[in-house]
């Protein structure tokens, strides 16, 4: 059978995203300072678009210096000089010069000042653990080799304040040569790491520079026993205890038994340790007070710069919504390559490279006043159905759905989501990320709705409040809410324990 070329047609619909619209999808998911960072990437790119300054001159100005120059687009059309139509020239620059022009393009707003968050809520540049260290090590007097050896620890230890490079790597990273040091020169550095490491496991916080959690733990112990003796006292509630058996029953359990420390099983810990209950009991204390991650207080991660994009702000026993503009580049069009476009003895190359940044210039103030639109009707639907959070606070939420909004202002779910993603609102009760009123509901007291975050609330406060001694289960919290009236499962209790980070019964019981 010979094989023949066929021509077969086949229609087919799908969606193509223009250049435009792509940009007006991502300008529409930046907050303010992704926004202006966008903005002063696009000046540097486009020269037609420009950022007025303070201290430019007025339309009304440069109208009246340039009028006897200048002549109107109508009255160059007149005179014909073109043999062909541009399509470019069919746009309304009129109306384009006059919003994007001078003074500057910034949208109708009757922004005024509202009470904006205190500068005492802003953070410093917190201190870092290896600051920490190294201003420790400053006032020590130190050999030149054994500090180099010291700080080189210093500089691998992780957050938590483990040493995670072995003895052979700082040896090699200590020599500072490619090929492998000799066994003479790897025995001397390697005492030499060691003397370092003990330097170190002197500092503050204690357990620095430990190499698992066994080892921190233990360095712990060894201080606190050694400030014990010193004090002459006991410590915690050991009485009646001998110290040295206190602290020797602690250090045994982290030395050998850590998985039933972690399981609470205080039958077996007492009979391997061949101690007492009360002294398993009080060595159990002694191990809760240690810190496990002595790196954390100073290894915080750094503080992230959030700026409300919008603002709810009572007016008249009415909240309104105000954008928050300031900062932002005040953006105009060019007016010297306007003057280019109209010029007889300009390029065609020259011509159509301003025409393309005039174009994609006006499409981006388009996007931005977009932008704007969809957010101020986004957060209009949020206030009117969240008024009772703005009055009375998180207790007040009402359940609300991206698609209810997206329904009540007309546009499609997905341009709901992207208005309000990584977004903040500053209200009456704080700083808020959209997304946080947006929330599903099950079935609550008296037949209303009750938002999973509230839900979530309900749950962490019954366990705060229940016995130590006889935690509840999950089937109990259950039916504790049941009997609320909120209509919840076992299963969906474990659930959002979980998401709160709260242990189990058997690990929350106190014994």
């Amino acid at each position: 059978m010979l094989l023949q070329p066929r021509l077969n047609i086949k229609v087919s619909q799908r969606q193509v995203l223009t250049p435009g619209l792509m940009q007006m999808v991502s300008v529409l998911a930046l907050n303010k300072l992704e926004l202006k960072d966008m903005i002063n990437g696009e000046m540097v790119e486009n020269p037609v678009l420009e950022e007025i300054e303070e201290s430019s001159e007025t339309m009304d100005e440069r109208s009246a210096r340039e009028g006897d120059r200048e002549r109107s687009a109508e009255d160059m059309a007149a005179e014909g000089d073109r043999v062909e139509k541009d399509p470019f020239d069919e746009i309304d620059f009129g109306s384009y010069f006059q919003d994007y022009l001078d003074p500057g393009f910034r949208t109708a707003s009757n922004f005024e000042e509202y009470d904006k968050p205190s500068f005492e809520h802003f953070l410093a540049q917190p201190s870092t653990l290896s600051d920490y260290l190294s201003w420790q090590l400053g006032a020590m007097p130190l050999r030149k080799e054994l500090r180099a050896a010291v700080e080189l620890i210093v500089g691998n230890l992780n957050e938590d304040g483990y040493l995670t490079a072995s003895d052979e790597e700082l040896v090699e990273a200590l020599s500072g040569k490619e090929t492998f040091p000799s066994r003479k020169e790897m025995k001397t550095q390697l005492a030499l790491i060691v003397e370092a490491r003990g330097v170190v496991a002197q500092l503050d916080p204690t357990g620095i520079g430990a190499r698992d959690l066994r080892e921190c733990l233990l360095q712990q112990i060894e201080a606190q026993r050694r400030d014990s003796i010193l004090a002459g006292q006991p410590k915690g509630d050991a009485v009646a205890e001998d110290v040295a058996a206190v602290f020797g029953t602690a250090a045994l359990i982290v030395d050998r038994y850590l998985l039933l420390l972690q399981k609470k099983d205080m039958r077996e810990l007492t009979r391997v340790c061949h101690s007492t209950p009360e002294q398993i009991a009080v060595a159990m204390e002694l191990i809760r007070s240690l810190d496990p991650r002595p790196g954390q207080r100073y290894s915080s991660t750094a503080t992230r710069l959030i700026e409300p994009d919008v603002a709810f702000v009572k007016r008249d026993d009415e909240y309104v919504v105000v954008m928050n503009e300031e900062d932002l580049p005040a953006l105009r069009l060019n007016q010297g390559y306007r003057k280019m476009l109209r010029e007889k003895n300009t390029a065609r190359e020259v011509r159509d490279y301003v025409k393309e940044r005039y174009k994609s210039a006006i499409q981006l103030l388009r996007n931005i006043e977009q932008r704007k639109n969809t957010i101020v009707r986004t957060c209009e639907a949020i206030v009117r159905r969240q008024q009772d959070f703005l009055e009375r606070g998180v207790d007040a939420l009402r359940p609300m759905m991206i698609k209810e909004v997206a329904e009540e202002i007309g546009v499609h779910p997905s341009t709901v989501s992207r208005a309000v993603a990584n977004k903040y609102v500053h209200t009456t009760q704080g700083v808020y990320e959209l997304r946080f009123f947006f929330s599903e509901g099950v079935n609550g007291p008296e037949g209303g709705d009750l938002p999973l975050l509230l839900l979530k609330r309900r749950v962490k406060k019954l366990i705060e409040e229940e016995d130590p001694r006889k935690p509840w289960t999950d089937d109990y919290l259950a039916a504790e809410l049941q009997r609320q009236g909120i209509k919840v499962t076992r299963r969906t209790v474990a659930k959002y324990r979980e998401d709160l980070q709260i242990p189990s019964t058997h690990q929350r019981r106190v014994r």
